[in-house]
């Protein structure tokens, strides 16, 4: 069988994660998120934000972050804004807009939005109450395409964002990635601090399932277990999100399972770039993008499994390959072989 770069979700999950389930498999708890486990999560996440006055939100993937925190946030007439790379628009099936908000799509050469590109969008909707208001900035970090956002970008985000009266929320479904990328200089509490609403992904970073909601605006706070249950978010069994997020919130496992993800990544980006490829999007977490012909594409799949992802010529495409807190180092060792093999 042929590894698989295809995607940081092919594994089950963390073994002190399947520990933990087991050693309290036959321990009763009370239901919906109320249990031991997700308040003790619950208390990590807020030490690790630096937020205490934030709310936490267990929920088991990132469509259903997506979709339950942007149908709560948003009024019948206000839409969305986001990169064209982005999640809500390119893999949920339209879920946002299922719901009856309208998601703006930006072009943007690095996935990341910047003031001037939300700023285009709410130039062509003026003519209000004939067009919609557009109230909410959907950003990723890291992006689809791999880039992370800096600390001096999400700033000037909040600012704009607080200028025009628009909230600013992150999927941070590949979370961990961004924060461990080794040009990172934002933290969660950096997050937390210029953003209205994000989530951290377990479902990409060592857990079976789930994604721990924070709203930091505590306008959004009131009543949005309403939309959580109502969107069929709320698990009867929510000690199995609990207990993950518990164990992956400690002794900095979470963190620690995205530095493994992005540094076999990095040593795979090496070996493209000593061998003089050129690249979609420069990355530094567990995503990239070489671009080669498909000649060569077809050299690296006969032994390894990943996706085209976007054609740049005739000729050539760009692959994408993606790395877990799985990933061996030996896989990776001899992916880095194939690479330097590649035959004309």
């Amino acid at each position: 069988m042929k590894y698989s770069f295809k995607n940081d979700y092919s594994e089950g999950c963390h073994p002190k994660i399947l520990e933990a389930l087991l050693n309290t498999n036959l321990v009763q708890q009370n239901g919906y998120g109320l249990d031991d486990y997700c308040q003790s999560a619950t208390e990590k996440i807020l030490k690790l934000t630096n937020s205490p006055n934030s709310a936490v939100h267990f929920v088991s993937g990132g469509t259903q972050a997506n979709l339950i925190l942007i149908s709560a946030f948003l009024r019948p007439h206000e839409s969305a804004i986001s990169a064209a790379t982005g999640h809500i628009l390119t893999n949920e099936t339209g879920a946002i807009e299922a719901t009856g908000h309208k998601v703006h799509s930006v072009e943007t050469s690095d996935g990341k939005l910047k003031p001037k590109h939300i700023q285009g969008v709410i130039d062509l909707h003026q003519n209000k109450p004939h067009q919609l208001k557009q109230k909410l900035v959907y950003i990723s970090n890291s992006t689809e395409i791999g880039t992370n956002y800096f600390k001096e970008e999400l700033i000037n985000l909040s600012k704009f964002c607080k200028e025009n009266n628009l909230y600013l929320m992150m999927d941070g479904a590949r979370m961990g990635h961004a924060l461990m990328a080794e040009n990172n200089d934002l933290t969660l509490a950096d997050i937390a601090k210029y953003t209205d609403a994000f989530y951290l992904g377990g479902t990409k970073n060592g857990a079976l399932l789930g994604e721990a909601i924070v709203i930091n605006n505590p306008a959004l706070q009131e009543e949005f277990g309403f939309h959580i249950k109502q969107k069929g978010g709320m698990l009867a069994k929510g000690r199995l999100l609990g207990i993950q997020f518990d164990v992956l919130m400690t002794d900095n496992l979470y963190f620690d399972l995205a530095k493994h993800a992005n540094s076999e990544a990095m040593k795979i980006k090496k070996t493209f770039v000593d061998k003089g490829f050129k690249f979609l999007s420069d990355t530094f977490s567990n995503q990239i993008f070489p671009i080669l012909n498909q000649n060569k594409i077809n050299q690296l799949s006969e032994n390894f499994d990943f996706y085209t992802w976007r054609k740049i010529d005739s000729e050539n495409s760009a692959i994408r390959l993606i790395t877990s807190w799985a990933t061996p180092e030996s896989v990776t060792n001899e992916f880095c072989d194939a690479i330097k093999n590649l035959k004309n």
